[in-house]
């Protein structure tokens, strides 16, 4: 189906789918903060309460998750925030609340948006969950809401306690649905092949499991396991060549930025390149060659949001992953070359960056973490002058 301008529609479906200085600003939102030495300056664009993931749609548009259960959608062009109606109910807390958001490969056909978000379970547990909805924005009313929200798949299983839920989303160039999923702070689970907890997993569009993944043939909760051994993976996303990466939030200094390989297990959480928080030792990678070891290994990041680079803007950045960081308060650039990475470059933010995406315009879009109670800011990226 073709896609006509919003402008000549007054109703549509559409689909949706450390070196520098920190980034201070009481500027009015748009205003340009100085680049501080940077190959960016940046602009405020808007805040949101607790933002968390974001994805552009076409003509315009860009949807935006509050983690305690709003969805927002940021018309580009005049900067105004319409609550999405619709969303689901989230178990709010800890790290858990609304999570990712992700376009399907087909939006400007099926209208679809799939959301990552926690659920809560019995006896005091919760989960993630993946659903999908039909997005229907009604341009002359500034109205949108979610229409047929249907949860397709379920974290397993529900445990107690708030943290490590992962829930990051990718499409792939197969036009499989990639879940990224965090141990829970449960440490053993990342190594049971019958729970989906510390794993990433490998789904159809609508949920079930392909055919071709390394572990169908076991089938159950086992047959949608793609790898495993993760601890909490907090990015996940396709570089222009097709292959997978992801980093993870690991222990004390033991970050991880991984390539994501079919069927192969990341070691968690026998192996770690870092250390337990209260000071026990994990064996290194090296100790254990069978297990998939790290392409980079950070120390004190805490990684969060993951995009590759493909615009004209950046022409010196195309093919780099921009990853964000909240303990870091950083942006990093990782260069990547077929199956190696290095961290290139790293930009004090003065802030948790929770989410990075590249703009159809070629700039970068980094949504900081919650701040002080103050909301956190969508900042643009664009080149310094």
């Amino acid at each position: 189906m073709r896609l006509f301008s919003l402008a000549a529609l007054p109703f549509l479906l559409i689909a949706c789918n450390g070196a520098g200085e920190a980034v201070e600003s009481n500027s009015p939102a748009g205003a340009e903060a100085p680049a501080g030495g940077r190959p960016f300056q940046v602009q405020e664009i808007a805040k949101f309460d607790e933002p968390w993931a974001m994805a552009f749609l076409p003509h315009g548009y860009a949807l935006i998750t509050e983690k305690r259960g709003r969805l927002r959608l940021w018309q580009t062009q005049s900067g105004r925030i319409i609550e999405v109606k619709g969303a689901p109910t989230v178990d709010y807390g800890g790290q858990g609340g609304l999570g990712d958001v992700a376009l399907h490969p087909g939006f400007e056909s099926n209208n679809l948006v799939y959301l990552s978000w926690v659920e809560a379970g019995p006896s005091d547990t919760r989960g993630a969950v993946v659903g999908r909805a039909e997005l229907v924005i009604d341009e002359m009313n500034g109205a949108a809401e979610l229409r047929g929200l249907k949860v397709i798949w379920r974290q397993e299983p529900k445990v107690d306690d708030r943290g490590h839920f992962g829930h990051r989303l990718a499409f792939g160039p197969d036009g499989k649905l990639y879940i990224s999923n965090g141990d829970r702070q449960k440490f053993d689970p990342a190594q049971d092949m019958s729970a989906t907890l510390g794993k990433i997993v490998r789904l159809n569009d609508d949920g079930s499991v392909p055919r071709d993944n390394p572990f169908a043939s076991r089938g159950g909760v086992t047959g949608q396991i793609w790898t495993l051994g993760h601890r909490n993976p907090l990015g996940l996303a396709f570089a222009p060549d097709g292959k997978l990466w992801s980093h993870e939030m690991g222990p004390k200094r033991g970050d991880e930025f991984n390539l994501i390989e079919r069927g192969t297990n990341y070691g968690y959480p026998i192996v770690s390149n870092g250390n337990h928080y209260d000071g026990k030792d994990i064996p290194d990678h090296n100790t254990r060659p069978e297990f998939n070891a790290p392409e980079i290994t950070f120390h004190e990041v805490s990684p969060a949001g993951l995009a590759f680079y493909t615009g004209r803007l950046f022409p010196q950045w195309r093919g780099s992953a921009f990853m964000g960081g909240l303990s870091g308060k950083t942006l990093i650039r990782v260069a990547v070359s077929g199956n190696t990475a290095r961290e290139a470059e790293r930009w004090n933010m003065g802030a948790r960056i929770r989410e990075v995406e590249q703009g159809p315009d070629g700039a970068l879009y980094v949504l900081e973490d919650e701040r002080n109670g103050s909301g956190g800011r969508l900042l643009k990226l664009i080149p310094a002058r």
